[in-house]
């Protein structure tokens, strides 16, 4: 049986640690590919098309979004930003499980275009550790982290629009968990339609055979 990888959406709180996590677990099992958005926005240093975002003209992607090429776009500080259909159905054709990264709203209408995609949200074992985590970073300021803990106030409240929660407290702990739980989508009877229709006809058949083996006995 062909193995069809699975659509993971991954979204969480500001500081939660969700680039970490996607991090380590694309490092440690080979099955997983990120996916690459595509951008308007200019190549920073050291970033490479392909890599980091696939990098578009704004005539290009808004082709793409005439084409329904992406799977949802937005956006942000005049640029647009956006999940290229193609990339994501290709690896998921090669059974590669793709991880999309997105924020909560992004998350909510992929699930309604891709009713089996599998939506998982990462949590901070409380909120304090959460507001320390973004404290720690030391990139932001005190307006910034706050209006991001505000932020969080408004997502926790779709929290149960999602298929799985993870709490971020032990990273390694949190790697093998999420692992654990994609694997297991992958046997949902759901996911396996074609197999269990040749299982049936298989077995229809065997079936017939024997009784037909059986009726030749008896004569």
């Amino acid at each position: 049986m062909g193995r069809k990888g699975i659509l993971v959406v991954v979204s969480g709180f500001s500081g939660v640690g969700k680039g970490r996590l996607m991090k380590l677990l694309t490092e440690k099992y080979g099955q997983y590919a990120l996916s690459v958005s595509a951008t308007t926005r200019a190549p920073r240093e050291g970033e490479e098309d392909g890599r980091e975002y696939f990098f578009r003209t704004k005539e290009e992607f808004e082709r793409l979004i005439a084409e329904d090429r992406l799977i949802e776009y937005a956006c942000y500080c005049d640029h647009y930003y956006g999940t290229p259909r193609d990339y994501v159905e290709d690896q998921i054709s090669q059974g590669r499980d793709v991880i999309l990264e997105i924020e909560q709203q992004g998350a909510l209408k992929i699930r309604k275009m891709f009713p089996q995609a599998m939506l998982l949200f990462v949590m901070p074992p409380d909120a304090q550790t959460l507001e320390e985590r973004l404290r720690g970073r030391g990139t932001e300021e005190e307006e910034v982290i706050r209006a991001r803990l505000r932020q969080a106030v408004e997502e926790a409240r779709e929290v149960e629009k999602y298929d799985y929660m993870i709490v971020n407290d032990d990273l390694e702990e949190s790697v093998e968990e999420m692992h654990r739980l994609i694997e297991g989508q992958h046997n949902r009877i759901d996911r396996n339609g074609e197999f269990i229709q040749q299982i049936r006809q298989e077995l229809l058949e065997l079936a017939g055979v024997l009784g037909e083996d059986r009726a030749m006995a008896r004569q």
